[in-house]
């Protein structure tokens, strides 16, 4: 087993942040990509998952039994931890997760249990489980301040990596429970960003943090008192929000398919300073943007991951995101490439065939800003 722990002792990688000539001509813009994919187990997952597993070593020993719900990235994330630490681990997933991550995470010496149909159904029956055995720790995948401290680390790489005196003028991740955002977040505090625009990306049928926007007053120029089917509200009272849940998640992007978004993200979200802009894709236009970055940059990402490059695949979207600045001073953006070990060439080939239907149904792809619906030219690549 490799050994990737660092002089600090953090298990995770410093990932390198590239200029990306391509989008950087295309948008008009300084562009750059933080690599997250070339994480251990090919998630940004990697960085606060260990750092909350090296705290359960450190307050209950290697006796620790780890266990954690997951769709996949944070299950792997916790696997190769575990493996890497010499500890019992347990990844309960629903049954979305695939064959091929089942077969890596047990790969890891890790046991794996495969129930219900999404996240919520093996969260709950993880905790069930814990119940009866006084040595489980629970690990979460997202909703968790020591969690979001360690994927903030990313942060500070970036801060030290960009050009010297370099400040981003916007910040762009995907969002599924908000355990990115929550890192971005922290890792902006730490480095003195907290008035750094931020952007976030979803895509339709399973944007449970956009709906959570919506029906809280401070980001939407008309908050929400009636959610759409399918969408229920629960006041989270320890962080003061309302949380949407949504009863069944209908889009590709399985990992960023939670139900739910975790309340103290959605907390942070609603009085961050530099504000923030929640944004929801068709699976198509995120299709078409992990191709265009195989084609473009040679990685292979999965959907959840594509889904924070549509606005570099489609200017149109950057435009109505931040303007072009008066000054005609070129803007800089950071878009975070959270990674994502499900993926294949045959899923992209497939996206290819998906994406030529959708060119032949309709002119414009329909866009969601903060509320606002935009209608963006259709494009191939």
């Amino acid at each position: 087993m490799p050994d990737f722990e660092h002089d600090s002792g953090k298990l995770w990688l410093e990932t390198p942040l590239i200029y990306s000539p391509h989008y950087s001509a295309r948008l008009g813009s300084n562009v750059y990509l933080k690599l997250e994919n070339l994480q251990p187990c090919h998630s940004f997952k990697y960085r606060g998952i260990t750092h909350f597993i090296q705290d359960c070593l450190h307050k209950h020993g290697r006796e620790v039994h780890l266990v954690i719900a997951s769709g996949g990235n944070a299950g792997l994330a916790a696997a190769y931890a575990a493996r890497a630490l010499g500890v019992h681990c347990t990844v309960y997933m629903p049954n979305t997760a695939g064959n091929s991550t089942i077969a890596f995470i047990k790969a890891q010496g890790a046991k794996t249990v495969v129930v219900g149909n999404y996240y919520v159904d093996a969260f709950n029956a993880a905790e069930e489980a814990i119940k009866s055995d006084p040595l489980a720790v629970m690990v979460p995948a997202y909703d968790d301040p020591l969690v979001w401290e360690g994927h903030g680390s990313m942060i500070d790489e970036t801060a030290r990596q960009l050009p010297a005196g370099t400040k981003p003028d916007a910040i762009f991740c995907s969002v599924g429970g908000g355990g990115l955002l929550g890192g971005v977040m922290s890792g902006c505090r730490a480095v003195g960003w907290d008035d750094v625009p931020l952007v976030t990306l979803e895509t339709y049928g399973c944007n449970c943090f956009y709906q959570t926007l919506a029906v809280n007053p401070g980001i939407f120029a008309t908050p929400s008192s009636d959610p759409p089917e399918g969408v229920s509200v629960v006041h989270d009272t320890r962080y003061d929000v309302d949380v949407a849940h949504l009863s069944s998640l209908t889009s590709r992007a399985a990992c960023l398919a939670a139900s739910s978004p975790a309340a103290g993200v959605v907390a942070n979200a609603l009085k961050w300073k530099g504000g923030i802009k929640s944004v929801c894709v068709p699976d198509e236009l995120a299709m078409v943007a992990a191709l265009d970055l195989a084609e473009t940059h040679k990685l292979l990402v999965e959907l959840a991951c594509s889904t924070v490059l549509t606005p570099a695949y489609a200017p149109a979207i950057l435009d109505q995101l931040m303007p072009p600045k008066a000054s005609g001073e070129a803007r800089t953006v950071v878009f975070i490439i959270c990674g994502g070990f499900k993926v294949t060439l045959k899923e992209l080939e497939e996206y290819r065939q998906i994406i030529d239907a959708d060119l032949r149904n309709g002119k414009e792809w329909d866009v969601a800003c903060n509320g606002e619906k935009w209608e963006i030219e259709k494009w191939h690549l």
